[in-house]
């Protein structure tokens, strides 16, 4: 195990297929997320979910691993990168013989816009469907009257083809003085529209949050909390969903799973 420094101090990591995984509660995590949206540091903070697609993607075992979510130092992004599934909570309780909770970004958001309500801070969301801005709005107003909702930005994905057009986007997020930046753009994009963009949208903490648009306007439903405690959120996710996440969590889950078991 290791630690890192500035907003994450002394929480410590373990190795998961060669991404950073921070042990940690939700009640830090979400200080450090608070704290990093309020001082706005030249070095954003970067949230991260990491559960079996994130290691599809970034994982020591595949060839798509071109990008750990632990980048090198001088990176411009901070990574908190939080324990989310089953199957890596199960990691981290053989690795330490301790159990360390499953930190969604769908559990922590309702958390996360609290904290933006007391301390005043604003929140825009990158990413999802345009229809969604309407339905978020009225969400937030309702729910959270305190955050200012700065915008969404739900370009089309021809913008995000060239360096220029998202830095565009992020140019545009800053003009919007956004404090908290829920980033759903689905993975591996929006962990790498951070790390590449982040620290220009002037954000203080970029929360990499996938379906989190989703859910808080109401176009798709949480699991029931049996389901989600018991590890089998996924299945009904691919119930709603068979055709999009299909791919996945039966082809591309597999793989990650038998490295993660044999890491």
């Amino acid at each position: 195990m290791s630690t890192v420094d500035s907003f994450t101090g002394a929480i410590p990591t373990l190795d998961t297929d060669g991404v950073t995984v921070h042990l940690v509660a939700a009640e830090p995590a979400l200080e450090v997320i608070a704290n990093a949206a309020s001082r706005h540091a030249e070095r954003p903070l970067g949230v991260a979910s990491i559960n079996l697609d994130h290691l599809h993607h970034f994982g020591r075992h595949t060839h798509l691993g071109r990008a750990s979510s632990a980048p090198p130092d001088g990176s411009p992004v901070e990574w908190l990168n939080l324990i989310d599934g089953a199957p890596i909570a199960a990691h981290a309780r053989r690795e330490t013989g301790q159990a360390h909770p499953k930190l969604s970004g769908s559990d922590l958001i309702g958390e996360v816009l609290n904290l933006a309500a007391a301390r005043g801070l604003s929140i825009g969301v990158l990413g999802g469907d345009p229809a969604l801005s309407d339905p978020l709005r009225s969400r937030l107003a309702r729910d959270w009257p305190a955050v200012r909702f700065a915008g969404h930005w739900a370009p089309p994905r021809e913008r995000f083809a060239t360096p220029e057009g998202s830095a565009g986007i992020a140019d545009e997020i800053r003009a919007a003085r956004v404090d908290i930046l829920l980033v759903c753009l689905g993975k591996p994009r929006q962990e790498q529209w951070i790390e590449q963009h982040g620290a220009r949208s002037g954000a203080g903490a970029l929360l990499a949050f996938g379906a989190v648009v989703d859910f808080l306007a109401g176009r798709v439903s949480r699991a029931p909390g049996w389901i989600s405690r018991s590890g089998l959120e996924w299945a009904w996710r691919l119930m709603l969903e068979p055709r999009r996440l299909a791919n996945r969590y039966l082809v591309q889950g597999p793989p990650a799973y038998w490295a993660l078991r044999h890491a």
